[in-house]
């Protein structure tokens, strides 16, 4: 099917369809467009925000090394160098992190109302030009505390606009097949964000830290043009109908029956409903009390919180601590930190390939973190051994780690967003991703701002908070989860009794 260039529901196309008329293709072609650009667009974002974890062993305090083969001793930069320095460093990453998850509710609510296209450039342009001024003080030799803290502030506002516009965007064009392995391979641009921001920002650290911060906000401002130049939003701008937005996850035994029922029924009358009333956007508490959203959310904070904490400190835990008795540098610490991300890749799509399977997105959820667990105690009981086994766990703990926070801000997202007790009501989506990833955004300011205190204690207690959240976020699933596995069984005693 061709497309028809109409210019309506997103606002308009963007200037690319005017200056190059052979873009006018197919549904598909411009699915996968709208999917490539999206995972450019975020995987940029997450780019930008590896330089602080990446520089936090040159701004930190300085490390003792016995031994004679490794690096000299760190000197720091005040005022992060002091005996208070990584108390600093974890306020520095809370400033950031709670403006984002703050940003994200109202973002989510501005988002269903105004052109995503726009509104996701204006995020990208803030954020590239906030990061690079953080490196200028490299430059210009800053050193209060009161500018980092300002510029990570409002760089968090800007952040906050990119996660609900994509994922918006993305709705807007996959329906729910296969939803779950599409959205996890999609999702790893998280990973591949920090992988490309790790390694560009470790590979120029040696010339003076503020190149770690130039080259990855120049990153961002590079991918805001090609989304302004190329982004679709809606296939209605391009004449196609939108793929059908259903329901797929069963939140309870007894209602799925019935679910699945109506959805036949109900697809003559969401044919016919009133463009006006998709596109209404839906109430910020009223989008709370939709099923599944609450415990995903809460899921979300303590999952996001263990994430993030790896995200921010992993490359600093690499650099203190002695593996096979040799401390590693600045730069083999922040290339060797993106093995976490590596598997967060994986991670993410194994996690949406055996929820589709399975039809069971919480049960896949829990299965990933209880098994997390023990792999964490392992990694740090058994990391300092060798390089081949602190790789080989590290990579196992950013697959179970990062499987159930990928699923969960994507496809999970997508399906509470777009199931039927809102009745077709698309423009929840942007709002339902909001809620549930800026809940997480909370716990992910909480995780980084703890370790930076509770390091000084010792890794041991760090890890122990880590594994404690892991349980909670686990245990938020757990009724859920109950509801899948009595819904598999269900569906399997009548697949029985219909047998011969």
């Amino acid at each position: 099917m061709q497309s028809k260039i109409v210019g309506g529901g997103g606002g308009g196309l963007p200037p690319a369809f005017s200056l190059f008329p052979s873009l006018n293709k197919t549904f598909t072609f411009h699915q996968i467009l709208v999917l490539i650009i999206t995972f450019v667009a975020y995987a940029s974002f997450h780019a930008s925000r590896k330089p602080p974890s990446i520089v936090k062993s040159v701004l930190g305090p300085s490390v003792e090394e016995e031994s004679n083969s490794s690096p000299p001793i760190d000197t720091g930069w005040a005022p992060f160098n002091g005996t208070k320095g990584t108390q600093r460093l974890g306020e520095l990453d809370l400033a950031f992190l709670s403006s984002y998850a703050l940003g994200m509710y109202f973002a989510g609510h501005l988002g269903d109302r105004i052109d995503l296209r726009l509104f996701l450039v204006f995020g990208m342009m803030g954020s590239g030009i906030l990061t690079v001024v953080f490196g200028l003080g490299y430059w210009m030799n800053v050193h209060l505390l009161g500018f980092y803290m300002t510029v990570q502030i409002v760089c968090g506002l800007f952040q906050s606009i990119g996660w609900p516009c994509v994922v918006s965007v993305v709705g807007n064009w996959c329906g729910k097949e296969k939803r779950g392995l599409i959205m996890g391979v999609w999702n790893s641009h998280t990973s591949v964000g920090n992988i490309v921001g790790s390694v560009v920002a470790s590979s120029v650290l040696d010339s003076g830290w503020g190149w770690s911060f130039l080259l990855p906000g120049g990153l961002v401002i590079v991918s805001g043009l090609v989304v302004f130049m190329c982004l679709v939003v809606s296939p209605h701008d391009l004449g196609f109908e939108e793929p059908g937005k259903e329901i797929e996850m069963s939140l309870a035994a007894e209602t799925v029956v019935a679910e699945e029922d109506k959805e036949d029924d109900d697809v003559g009358l969401l044919e016919n409903v009133d463009l006006d009333d998709s596109l209404a956007a839906i109430g910020f508490l009223e989008a709370w009390k939709l099923p599944g959203v609450a415990p995903f959310a809460f899921c979300l904070f303590f999952s996001k919180l263990v994430a993030y904490t790896f995200l921010y400190w992993l490359p600093y835990y690499l650099r203190h601590q002695a593996v096979a008795g040799v401390y590693i540098s600045h730069k083999t610490a922040g290339i060797l930190s993106t093995v976490f991300d590596i598997g967060g890749v994986f991670g993410g799509i194994s996690a949406g390939f055996i929820s589709d399977k399975i039809k069971a997105r919480a049960l896949t959820s829990v299965a990933f973190l209880s098994l997390s667990i023990p792999v964490l105690i392992m990694y740090r009981v058994y990391g300092s051994v060798s390089m081949f086994i602190n790789i080989g766990l590290m990579f196992i703990s950013g697959l179970l780690v990062n499987g159930p926070y990928a699923l969960i801000t994507t496809a999970v997202a997508a399906d509470l967003g777009t199931q039927d007790s809102i009745k077709g009501n698309g423009r929840a989506l942007a709002t339902v991703t909001a809620i549930i990833d800026g809940t997480g955004s909370v716990g992910a300011a909480l995780g980084p701002l703890l370790a930076g205190y509770i390091s000084s204690r010792g890794w041991n207690s760090v890890f122990f908070m880590l594994i404690v959240s892991i349980f909670f976020a686990a245990l938020f699933l757990v009724r859920l989860a109950k509801a899948e596995i009595k819904e598999m069984n269900s569906s399997g005693e009548l697949l029985a009794s219909s047998g011969p």
